[in-house]
């Protein structure tokens, strides 16, 4: 009887640490998009890691898939450069994969510039649990203008 306490109480702490990362990769991830919001650079810049990629899928006019690579800081400082509340993404959390450090999340979203739909997409996160907490390592997104179905 008393080793069945012992297995309930192991198996709650399990959940309690597989919740509290989850709560805290969803943290990490609105906290990009409130600095997104915020035209905040310091406060963008410590949602990665130092040797983030970040990556965009676009089409060109004549069909041609087209891949840009950016790094975090870049990605900073132009949005900095934006009055607040400019850049508006809004996402939905529709699939979060947490092993032990390593983090997966899928967002759709529509992006919204000066008030004004822009386009819509999903990203695609991958985080790391460094000793400082969860960082975005990877980062990779879709943009369209039409077949929006989160707006």
């Amino acid at each position: 009887m008393k080793y069945w306490f012992l297995v309930l109480f192991i198996f709650n702490s399990c959940l309690i640490n597989a919740q509290d990362s989850r709560d805290s990769v969803i943290r990490l991830i609105n906290n990009l998009f409130d600095a997104m919001r915020n035209a905040d650079a310091k406060q963008l810049t410590a949602c990665f890691a130092d040797s983030a990629i970040l990556q965009t899928i676009i089409k060109s006019p004549s069909n041609t898939l087209i891949i840009r690579s950016s790094h975090a800081n870049d990605f900073a400082a132009f949005i900095s450069k934006e009055a607040k509340g400019n850049a508006d993404e809004r996402i939905k959390f529709e699939a979060i994969q947490i092993d032990g450090d390593l983090a997966s999340v899928w967002t759709p979203y529509s992006f919204y510039y000066k008030g004004k739909f822009s386009h819509c997409g999903v990203n695609s996160f991958q985080l790391v649990r460094l000793t400082s907490g969860w960082k975005i390592q990877y980062l990779i997104d879709t943009r369209r203008k039409e077949s929006c179905g989160y707006r």
